[in-house]
């Protein structure tokens, strides 16, 4: 089957965005909450996703493709790696919603492991010393993962400003992955 476009496709954004706002706050919220938010009919809703593991599954999509293009936009090939990964959390940073609904539902990469770009740009960290080498890969990403969540309840549940919950996090994870002396 063929991509939607034109009305149908902005049909089925909107639905993905509704999902993610909506199932953010709620993990629990009805797939008739999510046509509410939508602004269209439950029927509608079900055309485009049957079920709630089809909306899911179209999250999980989403969320790849935003992902990617956030990596691209933070242009991890390039510089220091430690500046690459300053970059990354800013871009990551903006998918607050996206990010959370899918820690909430688990629905992220299943297997735990780095993508390539990821694994380059921490190596290259670890060779141009703005990254501590005794810092694997993985341990570098959950640590992204923690401090991005941690920011961004902070920012629910205080009413910090995106700017100043931004700062912490970017001085949380520099802090953290600079090499000990």
């Amino acid at each position: 089957m063929s991509a939607p476009t034109g009305s149908r496709a902005r049909t089925r954004q909107a639905i993905l965005d509704a999902a993610i706002e909506v199932l953010a706050r709620n993990p629990a919220a009805s797939l008739g909450d999510v046509a509410d938010a939508a602004d269209v009919g439950r029927t509608t809703l079900h055309r485009y996703f049957p079920e709630r593991s089809d909306l899911i599954a179209a999250l999980r999509a989403e969320a790849n493709a935003r992902l990617g293009r956030a990596g691209e936009r933070a242009r991890l090939g390039e510089g220091a790696g430690g500046a690459a990964l300053v970059r990354l959390c800013q871009e990551y940073f903006d998918l607050g919603d996206l990010l959370s609904l899918l820690f909430l539902e688990q629905v992220e990469d299943e297997t735990g492991a780095c993508d390539d770009d990821f694994v380059a740009m921490v190596r290259r960290g670890h060779t141009d010393g703005s990254i501590d080498p005794e810092l694997p890969p993985v341990w570098v990403q959950n640590l992204v993962w923690s401090q991005l969540y941690a920011g961004w309840s902070y920012q629910s549940e205080h009413g910090a400003s995106r700017h100043d919950v931004l700062r912490l996090i970017l001085r949380c994870v520099s802090g953290a992955v600079r090499p000990q002396p």
